[in-house]
């Protein structure tokens, strides 16, 4: 028997939110931010560990159910909206072709090349 468990109705939106945002699938997202952390320092044994901040913490909230989710997820969540509605506010002049903006969108899981 599945127990139906219900989330706080702010929580199911903020879920919503973050997933609209959060438009890169986790396997691209990862890749990028492999590439984005690679720069001159080697990866250790397990490289998911170095990945760089707030990208590594936006691929764990990808990688659970709803169900999962902690305070820290919540925040971490909240927090990704935020930015990402932030930086698609302040849309360079240069538009999509600012690599700088664009990838620091990438950086947290956003890529406005993709159409919604």
């Amino acid at each position: 028997m599945v127990r139906e468990q219900r989330l706080d109705p702010e929580v199911e939106v903020l879920w919503e939110d973050f997933h609209a945002e959060v438009n890169v699938p986790s396997e691209q997202l990862r890749q990028w931010l492999l590439t984005r952390g690679s720069g001159e320092n080697a990866f250790g044994p397990d490289p998911d560990l170095n990945l760089p901040e707030p990208g590594r913490q936006i691929l764990a909230v990808l990688r659970k159910r709803k169900v999962d989710l902690t305070p820290e997820d919540i925040d971490v969540m909240r927090d990704a909206v935020e930015r990402i509605r932030s930086l698609t506010a302040a849309k360079p002049g240069r538009g999509n072709s600012d690599d700088e903006w664009r990838h620091s969108l990438l950086d947290l899981g956003h890529d406005v090349l993709v159409e919604r």
